[in-house]
């Protein structure tokens, strides 16, 4: 909250939502937000609905007071002092974008965590550039498929239209469902190197042993499920079928069978809400699969080496 009311410009409203949390600080953020209530917005939520379902609070009250533009922060993350109006230049110069991401850098300030987000032909999502060094990161704007969740700016107007994030992942790839929903509907997302934040990678989940493995395993068939159009399924289904199971034996084999197994079975049972979902997003869709084919990535993600080793020994590459 101090790197965004430090911001040298375009300071922004701070929406704080607490995810009913237990024995953390709740006197210091309620005193702290009190200090600042021209400013800042204490929102205590009565269940912990996930990442998805925090944020989505936060947006309902952002979108509820008429604000122009909406944007989330991880509460771990600092941002740097030019990151909202570096953000909202993107909005100025580009009528076609509706989120803009930046760099989310590690705290070691020498590490990239996310330059946004892509899609694969493999059906697994993924972060940009991450583990690689920020001097390296991209030095010019550009389009790209999707925006981490861990910061980013979005339109009032895009999210209106697109919906908010999707309550069933409770958090992972969430970012990259709405960011895909927002490609069908033609809104594009843009990154800038201006806008750097660091971050404490998996502050939270690493809290929650197994937490992230079930969610991986949730939540990648309900994004495949919602949003690849039907005419790419041909190219991508047999691939990720192919990487999911892989991936679900692999967990097996380090000891994290439990989890993903669990996984794996309320996927199944999240089945119909990604059918209703699924007639609602491609009803709405108003770009072409050409389009949706030229903005994913055609390859394996860069972290998924037992995926590359398994191609490599059919096909040499």
């Amino acid at each position: 909250m101090e790197s965004l009311l430090s911001q040298t410009s375009e300071i922004p409203d701070i929406i704080l939502v607490d995810n009913a949390s237990k024995n953390e600080p709740l006197d210091d953020l309620e005193k702290y937000a009190a200090d600042h209530k021209s400013k800042v917005h204490f929102i205590k939520n009565p269940v912990n609905s996930g990442y998805t379902g925090g944020n989505n609070v936060g947006f309902q009250f952002a979108l509820e007071h008429n604000y122009e533009y909406i944007g989330t922060l991880n509460p771990d993350a600092v941002a740097d002092s030019k990151w909202t109006s570096a953000l909202l230049q993107e909005f100025s110069a580009h009528d076609d974008i509706g989120i803009a991401t930046g760099i989310l850098a590690r705290t070691d300030h020498k590490t990239i965590d996310s330059t946004g987000d892509f899609y694969t032909t493999w059906g697994i999502p993924g972060p940009r550039g991450r583990d690689g060094l920020l001097v390296d990161a991209p030095k010019k704007p550009e389009y790209v498929f999707g925006s981490t969740g861990g910061g980013f700016i979005a339109r009032a107007d895009t999210l209106k239209q697109v919906g908010l994030l999707d309550e069933r992942f409770f958090m992972y790839f969430e970012d990259v469902d709405l960011c895909f929903r927002a490609q069908l509907q033609g809104f594009k997302v843009r990154y800038t190197p201006k806008a750097v934040a660091y971050h404490k990678l998996s502050a939270s989940t690493k809290k929650v042993p197994g937490l992230a493995v079930k969610q991986t395993f949730v939540n990648l068939p309900m994004l495949f499920m919602k949003n690849v159009p039907l005419s790419l399924w041909s190219q991508i289904y047999p691939r990720f079928t192919l990487a999911y199971s892989l991936i679900l034996i692999n967990a097996i084999l380090r000891g994290r069978g439990m989890y993903a197994l669990k996984g794996w079975f309320k996927s199944w049972q999240l089945l119909p809400h990604m059918l209703r979902e699924r007639r609602r997003i491609q009803a709405n869709r108003t770009v072409s699969n050409t389009y949706i084919n030229s903005i994913i990535l055609h390859d394996i993600p860069p972290e998924q080496t037992g995926l590359r080793k398994f191609r490599k020994i059919f096909t040499g590459k």
